[in-house]
């Protein structure tokens, strides 16, 4: 045997990973589990047990007439029930585990079961229990359900992030779905029952004896012979928890359902005060808590916010923090005091930043609500934690920056106070003075007007803490900025006297007109514009832009000061929208629409139609991002008004117009688009006509014989698109040759609208029938049976083309790729797409970027390989190609395995490829997934005659 030979069968028989072990192995050997259970790195791991055993407990049974009956109560279901418990005990009935591990459903089911192995009275109310009466383990079974209870209240106020959606495979959805309405109705009738679960734990609160919870050793004696002697109901049996330690706990439990609560219930708050200061007690108390699982962090955090909510002045604190003193000042009033001390905070930097922020912006919210007196509170916060983050070496916050836009001497002289007296004299670090002399070069480079600059390089601690040759650079700059004021003399306190020029005041108040964004103030600046010049503001931003179909209307307004407040509150709203910064662009809208109410129609109606797409965008924006709510009734009726509007002389920008269409179809408004909307609009609208011919194709999809009619006038329209005018010219020969415009009015539009509007498209149905329309017609053009691309509703399509010459074959094989690029952005996951695209891929010979669509394909509904792809997925074609892509990227061993998969195993292809020996493939590591025994025989001949 050659050395290779020799490596290839060292290589194949090396120690394979253990095998997983299965559920039902438990059921033949019971001593298995706690062996199992007590191996460092168990497979599967305990919370995964309890899955398998509950999962295959609940499992409907079939009768002989083929009917779904519930799950049997037999030996084998009440064992494996019994085994879910047993790995529960073996964590110690830890709920932070079994939360993380285990789904709303499945802990309900496990508990549930718990409370029946416990001879927890059925049908009875676990408030009308008396605790002290049931058998230890009885009553500790009543308390876990209810602790559980409160907690998924709790969790389940918290926002979750989103899941990615899965394969989109219709069993794999209804699952999903069926967990969620599941975990839905047991939510409700959790919140149903929240105030019994708090009675019951407010009774065992009053209990002073030890408790005693089920065990292993506990749970095999219920499933034997020696649960009839009542041995675990004894006072001994199961595991002891001490009272101090399950009381701690439940004093938690029930702080956080009554924190919870506060929300709508102000007394709430208190009463979780009390349960988390008696949580701290007991935990200092405690010399161990092996039974006590809670955040000591958020218990910390949650003490915090009720002491500031209920404002609490407990004598028993030992001294009072820094958060409670100001906390304590907000409630009082004391702005002032608050400033100073942040200021003292600079020095000894005990608050930590975030909490510094909070206040910043507890003070913005109080502003953003009407409290105009905070204003400057604000600034000098801002101000404070500016400086703060500047002596950490942190970057300067956006809020601060911002306040550096509109500055003045005042606010530079407070920054400069502060500065000072966040230094400690003589006993600030080198990295302190070094970072604060940093902060100063940065006010200087940012500010733009010369009074403050020179106010900030004539400030003492400006010269002390900036080298000599730094403040000399400092000072040509700002001598660039202004060579008529002799630097080199120093600046006069009568210097701030000198009144600005009118040319600054306009500047900055043009700076602040393109910063602002609420109404009131750009009209008031407006009108201090005005006062001062008397010139179109208007174009004071380039990028001030407005559709030019409203132009003519704007700019017609004979008022210059309204004219300049109209075009400017519509542009920013415009740029607002753009940004997907809805709720200005409402406010700018809102307001220009009430200006104009007054004395245009025509504008009022304008601002109408603009409100209108920016609500349509906003509720396009909230779906794009995963929100399956419908649109409301209020909207939808406002999208048909418009698309049947029809006022003399109104200017209407045709994108309003599309992206109603759009709504409509992505909301699947099919009856109205085919039943409901005017013909003279479908003859006069495009948009109209396209979703018409769409809504109709899509709506009669299920039948093709009926949807062929729909689906061939809705095919002629695509193919006009598509289609350039033909022209003859007799060449110079006196042959006549075929001249192609590409730009064609043939069309009910031209092909970059008609791109333009697909991709405001998103609903799947419409999409799929599109690349349906447009693979269909890439084939006919191309005439490539070989290299075929394939889609879904194939059928309904016409086979040929009466005039394939006129049809731009270029523009057809664009528009097929980035339609199936554009659908891929929406759902990644649509196998159907996934393998037009990897068609549309091995069709140009890019075999690499093929095969792994291909692959994607299958990883998708096959929930990554862990089950069998659908044979309507792996197709012979696809296997076919994919053997293709790997034959031709020269890893010949993997063809030999993807032959296997054929219904008829290709033994001639798989035979050619193992002979190859340039194989650039990891070939023997693929050794193992042949399974064909013609295969493996010649395999082994050719590796025999190596």
């Amino acid at each position: 045997m050659s050395s290779e030979t020799t490596d290839r069968v060292a290589v194949s028989s090396r120690p394979s990973t253990p095998l997983q072990t299965s559920w039902f192995e438990f059921l033949l050997d019971g001593s298995l589990l706690e062996k199992h259970l007590q191996k460092s790195n168990s497979d599967p791991p305990p919370v995964q047990l309890i899955i398998q055993f509950l999962e295959q407990a609940s499992k409907p049974s079939v009768n002989e007439q083929n009917q779904v009956q519930p799950p049997a109560d037999n030996r084998r279901n009440r064992t494996l029930k019994l085994l879910a418990l047993e790995v529960a005990a073996h964590l110690k009935w830890d709920l932070d585990a079994l939360e993380k591990g285990l789904t709303i459903p499945v802990l309900n089911m496990l508990l549930n079961e718990l409370l029946c192995v416990s001879k927890v009275p059925p049908g009875v109310k676990h408030v009308e229990l008396e605790l002290s009466t049931l058998p230890p383990t009885t009553a500790m079974a009543v308390i876990i359900y209810n602790r559980w209870a409160i907690r998924t209240i709790v969790l389940s106020s918290f926002p979750e992030k989103q899941t990615k959606p899965g394969p989109h495979q219709m069993n794999m959805l209804s699952i999903v779905q069926q967990e969620k309405e599941m975990t839905e109705n047991i939510l409700t009738v959790l919140k149903e029952q929240a105030t019994d679960s708090i009675s019951v734990l407010e009774g065992a609160l009053q209990l002073k004896k030890d408790f005693y919870v089920h065990t292993l050793r506990t749970l095999d004696l219920l499933a034997s012979d020696a649960a009839a002697n009542g041995e675990t109901e004894s006072s001994t049996a199961g595991l002891r928890i001490s009272a101090d330690e399950l009381h701690c706990q439940v004093h938690y439990d029930l702080g956080g359902i009554f924190f919870q609560q506060g929300c709508t219930d102000q007394p709430a708050y208190k009463k979780a005060r009390d349960h988390f200061r008696r949580t701290k007690e007991l935990l200092a108390k405690l010399d161990s808590t092996v039974h006590v699982h809670l955040d000591e962090k958020r218990l910390a955090g949650y003490w915090n916010a009720c002491r500031a909510l209920t404002e609490d002045r407990d004598p028993s604190d030992s001294q009072n923090s820094p958060y409670n003193q100001i906390n304590g000042l907000i409630r009082a009033h004391s702005y002032q005091a608050v400033i100073e001390a942040f200021i003292k905070d600079n020095v000894s930097r005990s608050l930590p930043n975030s909490f510094r922020r909070s206040v910043l912006r507890e003070f913005l919210y109080r502003v953003q609500q009407g409290d105009s007196s905070l204003e400057e509170v604000c600034y000098k916060v801002c101000v404070c934690n500016a400086v703060r983050d500047a002596l950490e070496g942190e970057v300067l916050s956006v809020r601060f920056q911002q306040l550096l836009l509109r500055p003045s001497k005042r606010m530079v002289d407070f920054i400069l106070e502060v500065c000072t007296l966040s230094l400690e004299k003589d006993r600030s670090s080198e990295t302190l003075r070094r970072n604060m002399a940093t902060f100063m070069k940065t006010l200087c480079e940012t500010l733009e007007e010369l009074p403050l600059l020179f106010l900030i390089s004539s400030h003492k601690l400006f010269v002390e803490l900036l080298k000599e040759d730094e403040r000399k650079f400092v000072v040509e700059q700002l001598r660039k900025r202004s060579a008529t004021i002799n630097l080199s003399a120093k600046p006069l306190p009568s210097f701030y006297d000198i009144p600005a020029s009118a040319s600054v005041n306009i500047g900055q108040l043009e700076q602040q007109l393109i910063l602002l964004l609420e109404p009131r103030k750009i009209k008031q600046i407006l009108i201090e514009l005005h006062d001062v010049a008397e010139r179109p503001f208007w174009r004071v931003n380039s990028k001030w832009e407005v559709p030019p179909d409203y132009i003519n209307v704007i700019l017609g307004i004979k008022d210059n000061l309204t004219k300049d407040l109209v075009y400017i509150l519509m542009a920013k709203g415009l740029h607002c929208i753009s940004i997907k910064d809805f709720g200005h662009a409402r406010h700018l809208f809102s307001a220009c629409l009430e200006l104009v109410t007054e004395f245009s129609p025509k504008l009022r109606q304008v601002m109408l139609n603009e409100m209108l797409l920016l609500e349509v965008r906003a509720h396009e924006a909230m779906a794009a991002e995963g929100s399956k709510e419908r649109p409301p009734s209020d909207l939808v009726s406002r999208v048909r008004g418009y698309l049947e509007m029809r006022i003399h002389d109104l200017p209407l920008r045709q994108v309003v117009g599309e992206e109603c269409v759009a709504f409509m179809l992505n909301w699947r408004e099919n009856d109205y688009l085919t039943l409901q909307v005017p013909q003279s609009l479908v003859m006069n609208n495009p948009y109209i006509k396209l979703g018409q011919l769409l809504a109709s194709t899509c709506k009669e999809l299920p039948g093709p014989k009926e949807c062929r009619r729909t689906a061939k006038e809705l095919w002629e329209a695509v193919v006009q698109i598509c289609s350039v005018s033909i022209q003859h010219k007799r060449n110079n020969d006196g042959r006549v040759g075929l001249i192609k415009h590409r730009e064609s009015s043939m069309g009910i539009l031209h092909r970059s609208k008609f791109i333009t509007f697909i991709k405001k498209l998103r609903e799947p149905l419409v999409l799929t029938t599109l690349i349906s329309l447009f693979v269909r017609l890439h084939s006919i053009v191309r005439d490539d049976i070989v290299n075929e691309v394939t889609a879904e509703h194939l059928s309904i399509w016409p086979s040929t083309l009466s005039n394939i010459q006129a049809v731009d074959v270029e523009a057809v094989a664009v528009t097929v790729k980035e339609l199936v690029s554009y659908a891929l952005t929406l759902n990644p996951n649509n196998q159907s797409w996934i393998i037009t695209q990897a068609d549309i891929y091995f069709a140009t010979n890019q075999y690499s970027a093929a095969l792994n669509l291909y692959l994607q394909a299958g990883a998708v509904c096959s929930d990554f390989f862990t089950k069998a792809v659908p044979p309507d997925v792996y197709s012979d074609q696809v296997l076919k190609r994919m053997i293709k892509c790997c034959s031709m990227m020269n890893c010949h061993t993997q063809v030999a395995v993807l032959c296997q998969f054929l219904r008829e195993v290709d033994y001639m292809t798989a035979f050619k490829a193992l002979q190859e020996q340039n194989s650039h493939d990891a070939m023997d590591s693929f050794y193992e997934y042949i399974w064909d025994v013609t295969i493996l025989e010649y395999l082994t001949r050719i590796l025999f005659s190596w």
